[in-house]
């Protein structure tokens, strides 16, 4: 299934893209795409209720806003350097273990917002990477259960603010968690839908030119082995997001750096996740 959320920030509802690209109304399913929503076996009460009623379920009109496809999850765990290319275009060592920080919820958007730059930021940077959504709860589980405990995949944007993530002390939380920093979708693909999530192009683009341009089959630590790692510091939550990293061609890796400026507009998509698209705004 690809799960959409749709309609006002604040205000989304919850829907589904159909295997022909028909986008329907879930409303009448009656839950949001929460915590709760996957934890109580959501995604198979979903299956079975579209089976029956999607036919017959209002559809989303195609220039309706999408939202984030999942309601706001406990948390966003980002991993670093998780590419071999770009760890060493960040001319870092390749950890020897996954690196975590994350981002605040209250970054996420929807796949098509605005990106809006932070007050007192001038290197904000694009970073296309994989997310992976937590299907049930998950505590010191092991490499070769982890999958069971993945519900699905998204398309995510990391944006950075490098000025406030390198240069003001601290940790990368500051530089990661700006409004809008991280739009997610345009859908939630199931995990049946993804074949083989080690082997998906992930590409950007900034004003028409490529600038990222990679395979997940780059990954330092692979999909079961970040759950796996993750779920031995802290409980993994239904509806949790773990975005994986990014391949090279970031701003910061440029010669010499390239960071984002009003009116640029930022397009990116993986392999079977969809694409998305960001104008970028000034500060408010």
């Amino acid at each position: 299934m690809k799960l959409i959320r749709f309609g006002a920030p604040g205000a989304e509802k919850p829907g589904l893209i159909l295997d022909d690209g028909t986008r329907i109304d879930a409303s009448a399913f009656g839950e949001d795409y929460d915590e709760r929503f996957f934890a109580a076996d959501g995604l198979q009460r979903l299956q079975a209720w579209a089976e029956r009623h999607a036919a017959s379920a209002p559809s989303v009109p195609e220039n309706t806003r999408l939202g984030p496809p999942i309601c706001r999850p406990s948390k966003l765990i980002c991993i670093g350097l998780n590419y071999r290319k770009h760890a060493e275009e960040s001319k870092m060592t390749i950890p020897n273990e996954p690196v975590i920080f994350f981002k605040a919820t209250s970054s996420i958007c929807g796949p098509n917002d605005d990106l809006v730059l932070p007050r007192g930021g001038d290197k904000t940077d694009w970073e296309v990477e994989l997310a992976v959504v937590v299907g049930k709860r998950a505590n010191y589980v092991s490499r070769e259960r982890a999958m069971a405990h993945v519900a699905g995949f998204m398309l995510h944007n990391d944006y950075s603010e490098r000025a406030f993530q390198l240069e003001r002390g601290g940790q990368w939380v500051k530089g990661k968690s700006c409004d809008t920093f991280a739009p997610l979708g345009p859908f939630l693909a199931t995990k049946d839908e993804i074949a083989d999530p080690h082997d998906l192009r992930l590409w950007l683009k900034v004003n028409g030119e490529l600038k990222q341009d990679g395979r997940t089959s780059d990954f330092i630590f692979d999909v079961p082995e970040v759950v796996s790692y993750v779920s031995q510091f802290m409980s993994l939550l239904p509806g949790d997001v773990i975005s994986t990293g990014t391949p090279a061609g970031v701003g910061f890796g440029q010669q010499p750096p390239v960071y984002l400026k009003p009116g640029d507009v930022v397009e990116l998509g993986i392999d079977g996740l969809g694409e998305s698209r960001q104008v970028v705004k000034g500060s408010r």
